[in-house]
């Protein structure tokens, strides 16, 4: 509708069309749940027959938020995000991340709710970043204006970049998980202020600052995420983290019973890291994270591996 550069897809609310629109598709084939999912409602599948059984799966209401869901074209290239924090007349830029969703090492695997993040992004350059906004950011702020629904609030764009070109491909209104976490180690000034002053309409008169240091997290999962559920368990030495304005030990699927902390199960931990280059930053989550007792720990250890390796 704004000329927004994206990937070629179609909503569906029914199995109605579904086969026929598959048939035409090249693969790898996206299918995407329109609705809440915990950050597992994207499958990226290799066949049209695990595309079909995608689909039926989320209509028969495999995620309760909803049976809806999109059928999109693959977009190949590297996954980033780019934050802005709008008043609803202005807009001030939030940060960049690059967030790390499969499972596995080296980007295999199934999809997550992210097992890692670093910012800032090393492949939002400023010729990346006029096009970002030129091109999704104001046409999409002007668009809401424009149908009466001026955006307040924290807007996430999720883009495939690919020789210097962004796409989006899909839109959050919140800082996101493990993206939030490295974004705040990195951010100087007050949040509260900057939320006030969003709130009272007054954004472009606040100066953001950011710390030049790079930050990354490394979430650490229950063993069998995100296809099994692990069980309640133990975990030990936490108190043995040192946090400090450069390190932190983000809690997230824990409680506490009996002075003793245990896992709930699924992303459970995040370690995160701010230094000078990437990877003292992943060299110190992973030591945080090793320190800790607990038998159904899993984590990767290539969080950034692209930028560290270029």
């Amino acid at each position: 509708k704004y000329k927004i550069p994206t990937a070629h897809y179609k909503s569906f609310s029914s199995m109605n069309g579904v086969k026929e629109y598959i048939k035409k598709m090249n693969t790898p084939i996206v299918i995407k749940a329109d609705g809440l999912a915990s950050g597992k409602g994207v499958s990226i599948c290799n066949s049209k027959t695990m595309a079909l059984q995608k689909c039926k799966e989320i209509n028969q209401g495999k995620f309760k938020s909803s049976k809806k869901f999109v059928i999109e074209e693959f977009l190949s290239g590297e996954e980033a995000s780019y934050f802005i924090i709008s008043d609803g007349k202005n807009y001030k830029f939030f940060g960049t991340a690059q967030d790390h969703k499969r499972i596995g090492e080296g980007d295999t695997g199934p999809n997550t709710g992210g097992m890692g993040a670093y910012s800032p992004s090393i492949i939002i350059t400023k010729n990346v970043e006029e096009k970002i906004k030129q091109q999704i950011i104001e046409p999409t702020l002007k668009g809401l204006e424009k149908s009466g629904c001026p955006f307040v609030g924290i807007l996430y764009a999720g883009l495939i970049i690919k020789n210097d070109q962004p796409k989006l491909i899909e839109y959050n209104i919140r800082l996101g998980d493990p993206e939030c976490q490295v974004l705040m180690m990195r951010l100087k000034t007050d949040l509260l202020k900057i939320i006030l002053a969003c709130k009272n309409k007054q954004i472009n008169k606040i100066a953001i600052n950011w710390s030049n240091k790079k930050a990354m997290t490394i979430v650490a999962s229950s063993k069998g995420y995100p296809n099994k559920q692990s069980k309640i368990s133990e975990i030990k030495n936490t108190e043995k983290i040192l946090v400090n304005n450069n390190q932190y030990l983000f809690h997230a699927s824990t409680f506490r019973k009996n002075n003793k902390i245990f896992s709930s199960g699924g992303r459970v931990l995040n370690a995160t890291s701010l230094n000078k280059n990437l990877k003292l930053a992943r060299n110190t989550c992973i030591k945080m994270l090793k320190k800790i007792n607990w038998k159904d720990k899993y984590f990767r250890k290539d969080i950034g591996w692209r930028a560290i390796s270029n």
